[in-house]
């Protein structure tokens, strides 16, 4: 008979191999439903892995926008894993994405035509901002009531994206668009625009600031009392609590960066590889990113790599749906899949296979 049994400590080896784990049985299982729906299954994992960067048909365009794909899931699980840390759990990173991308919009179109070279600066700090505000609401009301901030952050993305909607053919269309909704275009305003640092290779400032959170998170969690505060909170609250860390200001530090840095994201996003704001701007970053954050094992350079991974997943579908007309939710399942066998994998951290009956004390 077949049973569980807790290791005295969690293995670091099944630590460092369930992620690898957790991709080869997303490529298994994936290939098997995608044989079901009629596909070849290995010219599917095929296009969707290798084809985006070595295919010379496709690598021109799929390479830099590994990075414009990578960027805003990096940024975001960034931020994400530091709340996880703590076991603050922010589900609504989609929503302070989409908050992030009103703000910072609107504070550039309400300055439009200016070509001051703050335009651009000015719509960072008010994405930032706007998503900093966001998350601050699940904050406040998981510290002075007591709320559940996965249900309350959750909540409030549908919020965000009924604002999304109404702003983008309201407040914020363009009013030469011949009443279409959506703002202006930000490729056509080189103030506002987030172009390419370097051509052709999908650099642009939200991807400098995905590498800057990932230094900085590193420092912040390994090298600062609060990154200590941080771990402890989420390994040992009680312990915690009797060292001084005041759990309400973790609250409030944990889901102000992840809103900040959410909202950075939508920011860099809406001004550069979307171009304007419409009311479907939302890719799902913010829900993808748990993914990426938990893949990467909430540690910086682990949520880096798999920020890559993910993208890759993203174009590498695109390029499944167009040459083998695979569905899009087929491929939205795929990506899910790697969190199901990640999570499966990390039972073997904390436990073993035993068997036999377990031994009377």
């Amino acid at each position: 008979m077949l049973r569980l049994e807790k290791r005295p400590q969690p293995s670091q080896l099944w630590m460092v191999l369930s992620p690898v784990i957790a991709v080869f049985l997303t490529m298994i299982v994936g290939g098997m439903m995608f044989a079901i729906l009629g596909k070849p299954p290995l010219e599917a994992i095929k296009v969707i892995f290798w084809d985006p960067l070595f295919n010379d048909q496709f690598a021109s365009y799929s390479r830099p926008q590994l990075l414009v794909k990578a960027g805003p899931l990096i940024l975001i699980a960034i931020g994400l894993s530091i709340g996880f840390k703590a076991g603050i759990w922010n589900i609504g990173a989609e929503g302070q994405y989409i908050m992030g991308a009103i703000c910072g919009a609107g504070a550039g179109l309400a300055l439009y035509p200016s070509e001051s070279f703050l335009i651009f600066p000015a719509m960072a700090l008010a994405g930032g901002l706007g998503g900093w505000a966001w998350a601050m609401v699940p904050a406040v009301l998981k510290t002075r009531f007591g709320t559940n901030e996965i249900l309350v952050s959750l909540m409030l993305t549908y919020v965000a994206q009924s604002i999304l909607i109404s702003v983008s053919s309201g407040l914020l269309r363009n009013p030469e668009g011949m009443g279409f909704p959506g703002s202006r275009n930000f490729k056509q305003w080189d103030a506002a625009f987030n172009a390419e640092l370097i051509a052709n290779t999908g650099l642009h400032w939200g991807v400098v600031a995905a590498l800057i959170a990932v230094i900085g998170a590193y420092m912040l969690m390994s090298r600062h009392i609060m990154g200590f505060n941080i771990r402890l909170t989420g390994e040992a609250p009680r312990a915690a609590r009797f060292a001084g860390v005041k759990p309400a200001r973790v609250v409030f530090f944990c889901l102000g960066i992840a809103g900040l840095l959410a909202g950075a994201a939508g920011l860099f996003e809406v001004s550069g590889p979307a171009g304007q704001l419409t009311g479907s701007f939302n890719a799902g970053y913010g829900f993808t990113a748990i993914i990426v954050a938990f893949l990467g094992r909430l540690h910086p350079v682990g949520i880096l790599l798999a920020g890559l991974l993910m993208a890759l997943t993203y174009i590498g579908g695109e390029l499944a749906q167009l040459m083998l007309n695979l569905p899009g939710a087929a491929i939205q399942l795929f990506q899910g899949m790697m969190l199901f066998f990640l999570l499966a994998a990390d039972v073997f951290t904390n436990f073993r296979l035993r068997f036999g009956k377990k031994g009377v004390a």
